[in-house]
């Protein structure tokens, strides 16, 4: 046999670089700051800003429900409002069923859709 191959066989295997021991901590830290600023602070922010719009809703306010009715807020109660929807027809919806509060003179048309 040739001095080469005797080289070849006997020499120990390559011993595998090891990471340090914090990568896969920092790893997942860093993916969870990343899902946190992309996914669960603007919904919280969107939240946040829907419970204003609810607490803010006054007598005499137009607003869109999520059902796509149209109306005048004639009565608040705690957990629920009285809308009327044309003369002398009244419905009571809970307040979480505002999808928007309307300005003066704005129509839903003139609204983005909800994202």
């Amino acid at each position: 046999m040739s001095p080469l191959l005797f080289t070849i066989a006997e020499a120990a295997p390559a011993v595998a670089s090891k990471g340090s021991p914090l990568q896969f901590p920092i790893m997942m830290a860093l993916l969870f700051a990343v899902m946190y600023f992309m996914m669960i602070r603007p919904q919280r922010r969107r939240d946040k800003a829907r419970k204003a719009m609810i607490a803010n809703v006054k007598s005499g306010d137009r607003v869109l429900l999520t059902s796509g009715i149209l109306g005048n807020v004639s009565n608040i109660s705690d957990t629920s409002l009285t809308i009327q929807i044309a003369e002398k027809t009244k419905i009571e919806v809970v307040k979480a069923a505002i999808s928007q509060v309307l300005e003066n003179g704005e129509t839903p048309s003139e609204i983005e859709p909800a994202k």
